[in-house]
């Protein structure tokens, strides 16, 4: 009896471990590319998803490589003028954008 519950405590807690989605499981698949100043080509691999990413300098011309929806904002808080760009789309050149949000928020 004394060596069955230590050994069943032990087995639920490799089920419970394995369970438990990873970070990774969070992350949008794939690539988010833009242009940014002097029309240098900038680009994210699997961005988490949900979290506002601002944009350190002038970006324009987004791709959506991603597996999941992309919202694009005008500022840099994810607030304001949104521009929702489904996954595979590209939203105009001329768009210039401030932050981004990954998923169906």
């Amino acid at each position: 009896m004394r060596f069955i519950r230590p050994a069943l405590v032990a087995l639920a807690g490799c089920a419970l471990a394995l369970a438990v989605p990873t970070g990774a499981a969070f992350a949008a698949k794939g690539w988010f590319s833009w242009t940014g100043p002097k029309g240098a080509p900038f680009y994210v691999q699997n961005p988490p998803d949900g979290r506002c990413l601002t944009m350190s300098d002038e970006a324009r011309g987004a791709h959506n490589g991603t597996a999941v929806p992309a919202t694009l904002f005008t500022d840099r808080t994810c607030k304001k003028g949104a521009l929702r760009l489904s996954p595979g789309k590209d939203a105009p050149h001329s768009l210039r954008f401030a932050s981004v949000r990954f998923g169906s928020r």
